[in-house]
């Protein structure tokens, strides 16, 4: 059997996991720090349902709608696209209450609907709602 004998002492290598729990605690802040303030998206306020499905009864509430081959009417009468930002500034630059409700074919694109609602902000609207029910002509 073998024995150390005299002043030889066998060493144990323990490896040292402080400095790395330090690293470990500085990304975990770092990463709850920057999460927060990367995330985007658009500020939506989603009608609240009701029983009736008759629609807005208030005759001030504006409606935008976009159809499947991209004609917008706006309350029931058909804006040409190209004119449509001026007829909104028209149609707010009087009103207290901005609000104004949006929808859209089911057929068409998101990206056209972004681009409806980047046209309403320009024109002065400061509350837009996404009306959620299916809308086919």
């Amino acid at each position: 059997m073998g024995m150390a004998v005299g002043g030889t002492t066998s060493t144990k290598s323990d490896p040292n996991v402080v400095p790395l729990i330090d690293i470990l605690l500085v990304l975990l802040v770092i990463f709850m720090v920057i999460t927060p303030s990367t995330q985007k998206g658009i500020d939506l306020k989603l009608p609240e349902t009701s029983q009736d499905r008759g629609g807005p009864t208030n005759k001030s509430v504006v409606i935008l709608s976009l159809k499947g081959d991209m004609s917008v009417m706006l309350n029931q009468e058909k804006v040409p696209y190209e004119v449509l930002q001026s007829k909104l500034r028209e149609v707010y630059q009087s009103r207290q209450d901005k609000t104004i409700f949006i929808r859209a074919n089911s057929n068409l694109p998101y990206r056209e609907v972004v681009k409806i609602i980047d046209i309403a902000k320009s024109a002065g609207v400061e509350v837009i709602g996404i009306v959620p029910e299916r809308y086919d002509e």
